[in-house]
């Protein structure tokens, strides 16, 4: 209740209090009484407010998010449907929603899975400079999956995936260590910090960004209703 009440509060202050005040014909001192008497409106109220921000968030970013690192894309990287993934290769979640994304690939021709590498733990930003490297040779879905099946990126499972993967080594590390990998990174972490993501996986569909590995069925009716 707390979260709602605050989240009232900022819509009440913006532009949605005006639309409040209109429908109830309530002034400002009669608001919080009207609110206390109809608590059910709430729940409604806050979820609205949140799909707005979400919104305003991306109409800045909707389409540089959705361009791809040059290769970093899974399924038909000329599909009609874009479904944005952050990742993190040290991320348990991230690794469970490998499987729900293979899946939603399947079944779908159609879908084009933009993965951005956005390393959130300690020493992650080491397999997410190694897998641009692999973008750039034209082998991110092998190390994609290499890497993750793996296990946690240490040192010997990195080169593991990157051998599995058959990257050009010297090139790959040439790659890892330039401006081009560095300013990408930075990039995505700050799609990742201008939408308000608080970890990984975070996702966009659409105009709408959302947290978590929610699975298949879930992923797949968002994208059902952002077709709808």
């Amino acid at each position: 209740m707390k979260h709602l009440l605050t989240v009232v509060i900022a819509l009440v202050a913006g532009f949605g209090g005006a639309a409040l005040f209109s429908f109830t014909g309530l002034g400002h001192s009669q608001t919080r009484e009207y609110l206390v008497a109809n608590p059910d409106i709430l729940p409604e109220m806050a979820e609205a407010y949140q799909a707005n921000q979400s919104a305003e968030r991306m109409a800045s970013i909707s389409g540089p998010v959705s361009t791809p690192f040059e290769g970093a894309v899974l399924g038909n990287p000329n599909g009609s449907k874009t479904l944005v993934k952050f990742t993190d290769y040290a991320c348990g979640y991230c690794r469970a929603s490998v499987a729900d994304v293979d899946r939603l690939i399947a079944a779908d021709p159609e879908l084009r899975v933009v993965v951005r590498e956005w390393p959130v733990f300690q020493g992650s930003d080491v397999p997410a400079r190694m897998a641009l490297a692999a973008a750039k040779q034209g082998k991110y879905e092998q190390f994609y999956h290499a890497m993750f099946e793996t296990g946690q990126p240490t040192a010997e499972n990195i080169a593991a995936a990157a051998q599995a993967a058959g990257l050009d080594m010297e090139a790959a590390r040439e790659f890892g260590a330039s401006d081009e990998a560095t300013a990408e990174l930075a990039r995505n972490a700050g799609f990742a910090n201008q939408l308000g993501f608080t970890g990984t996986p975070s996702w966009i569909y659409g105009d709408r960004p959302f947290e978590g590995a929610i699975g298949y069925e879930a992923l797949a009716q968002i994208i059902e209703d952002g077709e709808g």
